[in-house]
């Protein structure tokens, strides 16, 4: 894929996120995630749940419109990086706070309603790679693109192991016409812990093939980790109340559709390694 290729396909798949995200939030929707994450500022005492929904989501529509705007050169770029930045590093931020992890289990690494935040790692290295392209050499952009795909594939996958976690992807797994079978081979620990044994190897495997430099275990790895998110995406359809007539994505869409940035970190990965010349032994 050459670069105008993947800036399109990166700005479409930003776009289409950040405005059914955008939408979402302004007609109300998880205001259990604004309460979690606005309580951090101290703004949940000052604002209500309906304002901090609007003003989420018109943030996050005014977001696509600056990079359509910066994407055709209309404006500079400047305005969607910073916009891109506050959106993405208000929810992360609020990491620090101790509601985002699951204390009963330890704390931390043990994530409770800190893995939809931890998704937001992956829009930022998007936004450097559409407009700041030539300011940073291939190879910083391939690691700040790498970082959030091995980040969630290596976390949120090795949590699979975890019965808590086998436990909650039931209702995803059981109701996916792609997944469904494996509840005939495994137990619902056995599953999710293929499940988790898929995300950790082939994040490993990428990651080897970046330092190697080996194009062959790039794509082979690449693409098993593209069929995660790519899988994510189908749980829109196949599972149980993931849209919602009166705010079009419910808790799960929001939570499955950041799923598209982790494709675009994986077109900046491929298009930016699969040019250059293999290592040879």
């Amino acid at each position: 894929m050459n670069l105008t290729y993947a800036n399109n396909a990166i700005t479409f798949l930003l776009a289409l996120s950040f405005i059914l995200l955008g939408v979402s939030f302004a007609l109300g929707a998880n205001p259990n995630t604004l309460i979690a994450t606005f309580s951090f500022y101290a703004l949940d005492s000052v604002l209500n749940t309906n304002t901090l929904g609007l003003l989420s989501g018109t943030a996050m529509i005014m977001l696509v419109v600056v990079t359509l705007l910066a994407h055709f050169k209309l404006i500079k770029p400047t305005s969607a990086f910073i916009l891109a930045l506050v959106v993405s590093i208000l929810p992360l931020l609020t990491l620090l706070a101790s509601n985002r992890w699951m204390t009963q289990l330890g704390g931390f690494p043990i994530i409770g309603s800190g893995q939809g935040i931890i998704k937001y790692f992956a829009a930022v290295p998007l936004y450097l790679f559409l407009f700041y392209k030539n300011k940073m050499s291939d190879k910083q952009h391939v690691l700040l693109n790498f970082i959030p795909v091995a980040m969630v594939l290596l976390w949120i996958g090795g949590m699979k192991f975890y019965d808590f976690e086998a436990k909650a992807i039931v209702g995803l797994v059981e109701t996916s016409p792609f997944m469904s079978w494996l509840y005939s081979l495994f137990s619902v620990q056995g599953a999710s812990n293929v499940i988790g044994g898929f995300d950790v190897l082939f994040a490993l495997l990428l990651g080897a093939g970046i330092l190697l430099n080996n194009k062959k275990l790039i794509i082979v790895s690449g693409l098993a980790c593209l069929s995660v998110f790519l899988m994510t995406q189908t749980f829109l359809l196949s599972a149980p109340n993931a849209f919602s007539s009166s705010t079009l994505l419910a808790r799960l869409g929001q939570f499955v559709i950041k799923d598209l940035w982790y494709v675009g970190n994986l077109i900046v990965i491929a298009t930016l390694m699969l040019s250059k010349p293999a290592k040879h032994s």
